[in-house]
């Protein structure tokens, strides 16, 4: 079986290992969606680390899709140049780079809970939670409209040289919304049965991949479960990625929640793992596994025992760069150090 430190081939795109920088919003962009050199730094120091994937911060398609006023965007050609940047330097530490495209959808940042720029945006008029706005129902053509900014937004990034598109259709944002049966009460082709309700996020990855180039691959982030009854269940994501992976997709990311306020999981590590395995059993696919994963012998057993194809790291790689350097020392496994720090390497 291959180990942590093994590279992984998707399409003709070879990772150096199975370490993926997991995406993590840094609210720390203009107003206007620009990358600065905080990313610039922030994902070169990762890259330099020793990481073989770097996914960015959800990335929104459209203004009124962000996360917050400060996440990345790539609805504007004046922020390819900022990312085609952090990419050719991930790429000469000998890293790849992916981008996250995402819309929050009823998620929609501001400091009062849905109150942005514009109204929110949803498969349905339900808000997040009691405090936030109530969004706008999507009709059919501006659901039209949102699927040409997924395209467009992967035109640029295609400019920008990434490596990788993530789809992002977790933890309660867009995609997702139109998935569960909690935040979809939709009675058009769009709502109802789960073939209904998974027709968005189809039509986006078919967007996407129309525009995609064929040797690059396409993720896809999933919740794996709503944590709550009557929400979306391993099982039905099995399904949905069964429709999706035809499409073009190459690997499924597999987190959970987000969906609701009130839905908390039972925390530990590497809580998230066993989606990721069924997925990947399930589903025929590959898979990233992530949540909790700290320590590099849990990292190696999830690549060694095939329980996952990568392994996503979040806060772990904030509080410690160079972990993938410190990993492979402790699983006894040789990989390059940057030329400027090799004096400092234990051996």
């Amino acid at each position: 079986m291959p180990h942590l430190f093994a590279p992984l081939t998707l399409r003709e795109l070879t990772l150096r290992n199975r370490i993926m920088l997991s995406p993590m919003c840094m609210y720390s962009a203009g107003y206007d969606g620009v990358a600065t050199d905080w990313h610039l730094a922030h994902y070169a120091s990762r890259a330099a680390g020793g990481a073989g994937l770097l996914i960015t911060e959800a990335t929104a398609v459209e203004p009124r899709g962000r996360i917050s006023q400060h996440d990345l965007g790539l609805w504007d050609d004046a922020q390819i140049e900022p990312l085609a940047r952090i990419a050719e330097l991930v790429h000469k530490e000998g890293a790849a780079l992916g981008v996250q495209l995402a819309h929050a959808g009823r998620k929609a940042w501001s400091a009062d809970r849905g109150v942005g720029p514009e109204q929110p945006v949803a498969p349905s008029a339900l808000p997040f939670g009691q405090e936030w706005r109530v969004p706008h129902e999507l009709t059919t053509a501006e659901i039209d409209q949102i699927v040409d900014t997924w395209q467009a937004a992967a035109v640029r990034a295609e400019a920008a040289g990434v490596d990788v598109i993530e789809i992002h259709a977790a933890h309660g944002y867009l995609n997702h919304q139109f998935l569960s049966p909690l935040s979809n009460l939709r009675t058009d082709g769009y709502g109802g049965t789960l073939d209904n309700r998974v027709r968005f996020p189809a039509r986006v990855v078919e967007a996407v991949r129309q525009v995609w180039p064929e040797e690059n691959p396409l993720f896809v982030r999933v919740s794996a479960t709503d944590w709550q009854d009557g929400g979306l269940t391993p099982d039905d994501i099995v399904s949905v990625v069964q429709k999706l992976r035809p499409l073009g997709v190459d690997l499924i990311d597999c987190s959970s929640g987000g969906l609701v306020p009130v839905a908390l999981p039972g925390f530990g590590p590497g809580y998230q793992v066993p989606f990721a395995e069924k997925v990947r059993r399930d589903a025929a696919v590959a898979t990233a596994a992530v949540g909790l994963i700290t320590t590099p012998e849990l990292a190696d057993e999830i690549v060694r025992n095939g329980r996952a194809d990568l392994v996503a790291l979040g806060r772990e790689l904030l509080r410690h760069p160079y972990w993938p350097s410190e990993a492979a020392r402790t699983l006894g496994e040789e990989i390059a150090w940057p030329r400027q720090y090799r004096e400092a390497r234990l051996d």
